[in-house]
């Protein structure tokens, strides 16, 4: 009796892991849910790990997108996901890392742009 529970067991977290997959994919292909926003943030933002932070925010709320310092001393953040993370994030935003003095914060639609899986620092 033993091993049929035991083998029933196994079955049972196959077909979970299974389903698991199933709506795993299912989920990543229905992009209907998901926007985009692109954020110019001014300020002393550049070398106070305002990139890092930004990263750090959007892989905790599951977006994706990047951050990158531009020439004119600002940091702009791009970021997918639903919309109730991406109103998180634009009030993280506002707030900056410890060391940061966001000085304003231009928030911007964007087009969903695909390919990135990840959150990644440009």
């Amino acid at each position: 009796m033993a091993a049929s529970q035991r083998s029933y067991r196994v079955r049972g977290r196959d077909r979970l892991a299974a389903r698991g997959r199933r709506d795993m994919l299912s989920c990543g292909m229905a992009s209907k849910g998901k926007a985009a926003r692109r954020w110019l943030v001014r300020g002393r933002v550049q070398g106070v790990g305002f990139r890092y932070f930004a990263q750090r925010a959007a892989w905790e709320l599951k977006l994706t997108g990047y951050a990158r310092n531009l020439d004119d001393g600002r940091v702009e953040v791009y970021a997918a996901g639903s919309e109730e993370a991406l109103a998180q994030m634009a009030g993280l935003l506002h707030r900056g890392p410890r060391w940061a003095e966001v000085r304003g914060v231009e928030e911007q639609q964007a087009a969903v742009e695909g390919g990135g899986e990840e959150f990644r620092i440009d």
